[in-house]
C-alpha cells in the first residue's frame, strides 16, 4: 500500500511532528515546503535561485516557483512509493496544479488529513515559547519550561519571547491562516478526500487518529 496524504493545519497544530512521525514510520518522504524551499536555495538550481531572491527580499514565493519545486521533488524516486505533504498546497490555485501533476503520473492524492485544534490551544501553544538570547534555545512554558523560570538551563542566558510569538502577532497569524485555508479545505470536501482529526490530547493519540482517516481513505 502506498500513502499518498496531505496533512494541513494552522500554526502551532502539531503538523510538522505528525508528519515526520508518519513519513518515517510509512518508509516515505516527508515534503514540508519551508525544507524544501531552502534546500533548493542552497543547491542553487534554476528554481531555488529564483526562490531564494523572493525569500531574501522578504516577498512570498510565487506559487509557479513552489509549484515547479513540488514537480520537482515528487519526481524523485523515493515519492513513488507515497508521501505526506507538508505545509503545500496553502491555496486552491496550488492545490488544483497539484492534482493535475498527480494525474499526470498517474498517482492520486489518497487522503488529506486535517488537524483540528481550537484557537485557544493555538494560542497557548504558540504565545508559550521562549528563546534564550543568548545561546538561541528554545523552550515552552507548559509543554518544555525551563528548570529555572526565564532562564535557560544551559547556559544560564536571559529568555524572552519573539515579537511574532506575542498574543497580537500570533492572533494576525491565525486569522490569516484560517482565511487562506477555509477554501482549500472545502476543495477537498467536496472531492471526498478530506478527514478532519482532532490535533489536541497525546500525540500518540492524534497519530492513531490520522492512521485510522488514512485506512479509510477508500471509503471516503
Amino acid at each position: 500500500m502506498s500513502n499518498r496524504i496531505i496533512l494541513l493545519g494552522a500554526p502551532g497544530s502539531g503538523k510538522g511532528t505528525q508528519a515526520r512521525q508518519l513519513a518515517g514510520e510509512w518508509g516515505v518522504p516527508q515534503i514540508a515546503t519551508g525544507d524544501m524551499l531552502r534546500e533548493a536555495a542552497a543547491q542553487g538550481s534554476p528554481l531555488g535561485l529564483e526562490a531564494k531572491r523572493h525569500m531574501d527580499s522578504g516577498a512570498l514565493v510565487p506559487d509557479g516557483v513552489v509549484i515547479g519545486l513540488v514537480a520537482e521533488r515528487l519526481g524523485r524516486p523515493d515519492a513513488k512509493a507515497g508521501f505526506v505533504l507538508d505545509g503545500f498546497p496553502r491555496t486552491v490555485t496550488q492545490a488544483e496544479a497539484l492534482d493535475r501533476l498527480l494525474g499526470e503520473q498517474g498517482l492520486p492524492l489518497e487522503r488529506v488529513v486535517f488537524l483540528d485544534v481550537s484557537r485557544e490551544e493555538l494560542l497557548r501553544r504558540l504565545t508559550g515559547r521562549r528563546v534564550c538570547r543568548q545561546c538561541g534555545t528554545a523552550y515552552h512554558l507548559v509543554s518544555a519550561p525551563p528548570r529555572t523560570a526565564d532562564r535557560c538551563d544551559l547556559c544560564q542566558g536571559d529568555l524572552y519571547q519573539r515579537a511574532d510569538d506575542a498574543p497580537a502577532a500570533v492572533a494576525r497569524r491565525l486569522d490569516v491562516y484560517e482565511k487562506q485555508t477555509a477554501p482549500l479545505l472545502a476543495y477537498y470536501e467536496r472531492r471526498g478526500l478530506l478527514a478532519a482529526v482532532r490535533g489536541e490530547g497525546a500525540m500518540d493519540g492524534v497519530t492513531a487518529g490520522i492512521r485510522k482517516a488514512v485506512r479509510g481513505a477508500g471509503a471516503a
